[in-house]
């Protein structure tokens, strides 16, 4: 639990530092300097080297001439320029005496604390340059570390195309055992984490500022959805933070850096998820652009970065095939016992459950989504987003409003006609 006040976290006296000032227990430290303004991942990383962890900075803060050395502190190992102003030193002076209303901020909101010193800390995010030091999180922090994470993003504008592929992919990601990671913005972001919460899956949301500013206001119920669903809303910055122009290219460093790949949906010359894209190459995960139309804005950015971007960025020709490059199947996602074991590929005999729960209901004879509803205990969101990606993966087919298997599903079960040619019909009528 976070500690407030003198008693520290844990409840224990906190000795007092030099001249008689209180030294913070270390997570509050953590805290206190996160919400600092001007104290950025590469001013905190510098003061953390110099002074050897966050409780120390809280030292420094209270010295003599504590302005100067915290300055100081943040120059490069050449003698560069410092980082951190003079002013933000004096702001993280003052915090440091008097740190209550931060900790209680914090306190107030219900907010988990993540500092790169927990073991609970994102692996994946850990391994990226400039890592944020804390992570205030909302909801679950073991979604953070999911299995395979994959950030899909796009523009806060996209046609009802670009809605409906970002949903398509969420839903795909979602039944094949993956964790949609994006940024709750409007447009392409929340149609992907949507359709995960649709799904009944976890996902994961990074905001562009602090939780008390939730951005955008019209997304609330949908963060609140994400963290009572087993998912997690995730941010860098204080809770008092606003979100601004700066914050924003900062969270999607995050998104990144939480995934194993990035998937881009549409975005214009100047959108933010080439940023995400631009993250993404620079940490060496994997990028996935879907194509467009020449001449059409909405992909103008996309097509640009496939042109520019060179081999590293794949264009994506399909759901199927999206899934099959990032090493996912829905008819092969991990299942509990491979996770337990550790392991992080698919084998043919770890049949993902919601698929296999819709292809044991076929086999049995159901075959209307109502049927399919009542046979498997799954949601009728889940059953439609699970029969688009069979549709898809040529594992199934649909005549006439009924689904039956196909391809390699189809061992075993009802015998599969081909889908009646309307207008080879009417000419033999």
């Amino acid at each position: 639990m976070l500690g407030i006040g003198s008693r520290g976290p844990l409840g224990r006296d906190v000795p007092e530092g030099s001249g008689g000032v209180r030294r913070l227990a270390d997570r509050d430290a953590w805290v206190v300097i996160a919400g600092v303004s001007g104290v950025g991942p590469v001013s905190f990383g510098r003061l953390l080297g110099v002074f050897g962890g966050a409780s120390g900075i809280a030292v420094a803060a209270a010295s003599p001439n504590a302005v100067g050395r915290l300055v100081e502190a943040t120059a490069s190992q050449d003698g560069g320029t410092p980082t951190l102003s003079a002013q933000a030193a004096a702001e993280l002076i003052a915090a440091m005496g008097d740190p209550e209303p931060r900790l209680r901020r914090v306190e107030r909101s219900g907010l988990a604390v993540v500092t790169l010193e927990d073991a609970a800390y994102p692996s994946r995010l850990r391994k990226v340059d400039l890592p944020p030091p804390v992570l205030f999180v909302r909801g679950e922090v073991a979604a953070l570390e999911a299995l395979h994470p994959v950030a899909v993003v796009g523009t806060r504008r996209p046609t009802g195309l670009g809605r409906a592929t970002a949903a398509r992919i969420g839903e795909a990601l979602a039944a094949s055992g993956a964790t949609v990671v994006s940024g709750l913005a409007l447009g392409v972001d929340g149609a992907a984490h949507a359709a995960a919460v649709r799904a009944g899956v976890p996902t994961v949301a990074v905001m562009g500022g602090g939780h008390d500013h939730l951005y955008p206001a019209a997304h609330r119920g949908l963060a609140e959805s994400i963290a009572n669903g087993g998912g997690a809303v995730v941010s860098e910055f204080a809770p008092d933070t606003s979100p601004t122009r700066g914050t924003f290219p900062r969270r999607n460093r995050i998104i990144s850096g939480l995934s194993d790949a990035t998937v881009v949906v549409e975005a214009g010359f100047r959108s933010g998820a080439l940023t995400t894209a631009a993250w993404a190459l620079e940490q060496g995960r994997g990028l996935f652009i879907v194509p467009g139309r020449m001449d059409d804005p909405a992909v103008a950015g996309c097509l640009a970065f496939l042109r520019d971007g060179g081999p590293q960025a794949k264009i994506i020709v399909g759901v199927a095939e999206l899934l099959e490059d990032l090493g996912l199947d829905i008819d092969v996602a991990p299942s509990s016992a491979a996770v337990e074991k550790g392991r992080t590929r698919s084998t043919m005999g770890e049949v993902g459950p919601a698929a296999r729960a819709v292809r044991t209901a076929m086999l049995a004879g159901a075959s209307g989504v109502d049927e399919l509803v009542a046979a498997t205990g799954l949601r009728g969101a889940v059953i439609l987003g699970v029969l688009t990606i069979l549709e898809d993966l040529g594992l199934i087919v649909e005549t006439f409003g009924r689904y039956h298997p196909a391809g390699k599903w189809a061992t075993g079960g009802p015998r599969v006609h081909p889908r009646p040619d309307h207008h080879a019909g009417s000419a033999a009528a």
